[in-house]
């Protein structure tokens, strides 16, 4: 009797534990379709033989339905050659919904500024005021890792792993209110020591372009900033774009705020004390410029061919493999593309050298359908970006 009530409790357990896990196996399923649900969207409706003119009016439509269903509150670009085929706008400026976004309205970029700040190295180099094999130890005086170059740095093949954050809150008695360049300069050179050799592996670390900003300051004498300003934006005719961060007099008026959005109700998001830093991201630019940065890569009086060609090569590792890390630019073959997302901010942008074909979208509501959307618009574009 006593081993049959056992048997009989056994069982009870195992059966409970059996529909207690079930339970956890459909929650977790159930979740997880949920958040794979957050990261789609609708596919946009254009037939295989569509012309362009009906593939960008298709665009345009979805673009519209994705923001009236509270998945979109960005601005999207397609320019081809340099012509605009589309230069849309949905949804607004900031959290408080009163202010609609336009062409000149400058979003954050997020890791899409790591291509501005090398051009901002590639405008040192062609002004001679560095070459991109140097040492960084040549510009930053007292940085301690030896051996790793300018060069390495753009590349992503520093071996300097890419934790100035966590290593600054760890220090964050160090400091003051706000993280700036050279604090994390002086961070990298007391605390950080390379995980790999020098140009042995692409390792993608944002700590990389806040040293290149160091090296801006370093090599011009003025602020990553001002530098950015006078040297590209200024000369280019970008009057909608600048560096902003905490270490920033004002902001612009034409500057997107970063929100929360779920439906209609939006929350700002506020900046944190590690927003004084630069070089990985802290560039603003707007739809109306970007048309201008598209085709500064193809050529410009600010800096020779020879050095502008050297942002799409794909660096020789050690082992004599090829990385596809450029200067800013993620490569394969004739397409070059990053993207980036930093607070509210989520940002794509992708070229085709071939057909000189750009797409950009850019959104400010930490909208976690950014890819998907930049992905769908992507594929109805092929036909038109792969055009020679």
């Amino acid at each position: 009797m006593v081993g049959f009530v056992r048997r009989k409790i056994f069982l009870m357990i195992v059966s409970t534990s059996i529909v207690t896990l079930a339970g956890l196996m459909l929650f977790a399923c159930g979740f997880g379709y949920y958040v794979y649900s957050l990261l789609q969207v609708d596919s946009i409706d254009v037939k295989p033989d569509a012309t362009e003119l009906d593939r960008i009016s298709s665009i345009d439509r979805w673009l519209d339905e994705q923001h009236d269903d509270h998945n979109f509150n960005g601005v999207v670009l397609i320019v081809r050659d340099g012509d605009v085929l589309l230069s849309k706008t949905c949804g607004f400026v900031d959290h408080t919904a009163t202010t609609e976004l336009d062409s000149h309205t400058a979003l954050r970029l997020a890791s899409v500024s790591k291509q501005f700040t090398a051009a901002g190295i590639l405008r040192l180099a062609e002004m001679e005021l560095l070459q991109l094999d140097d040492p960084v130890a040549k510009h930053l005086p007292g940085f301690a890792i030896e051996k790793v170059t300018i060069r390495h740095l753009l590349n992503q093949t520093s071996g300097i792993p890419g934790q100035y954050m966590s290593l600054a809150e760890k220090h964050r008695e160090t400091f003051g209110d706000t993280l700036t360049i050279s604090n994390v300069v002086d961070l990298v050179s007391m605390h950080t020591k390379p995980e790999r050799s020098p140009n042995a592996a692409m390792e993608y670390s944002n700590t990389n372009y806040v040293l290149l900003a160091g090296v801006i300051e370093a090599a011009s004498g003025v602020s990553y900033e001002e530098f950015m300003s006078e040297e590209l934006f200024h000369p280019l005719g970008m009057h909608d774009s600048r560096v902003w961060n905490l270490m920033s007099d004002s902001r612009s008026a034409n500057q997107a705020g970063d929100f929360d959005q779920l439906d209609d109700e939006r929350t700002p998001v506020d900046t944190t004390w590690l927003d004084g830093v630069a070089g990985d991201g802290a560039v603003f630019c707007s739809l109306n410029d970007f048309v201008i940065w598209n085709e500064f890569w193809y050529g410009s009086p600010l800096l020779s061919d020879a050095l502008l060609q050297q942002a799409f090569d794909r660096p020789r590792l050690s082992d004599g493999s090829r990385s596809e890390y450029g200067f800013g630019w993620m490569i394969e073959r004739n397409r070059h593309w990053h993207n980036g997302a930093w607070l509210g901010a989520n940002t794509y942008i992708v070229r085709y050298s071939d057909s000189r074909c750009c797409l950009v979208v850019l959104d400010n509501s930490s909208n976690l359908r950014l890819d998907a959307i930049a992905s769908e618009l992507e594929a109805v574009l092929q036909p038109i970006f792969l055009r020679n």
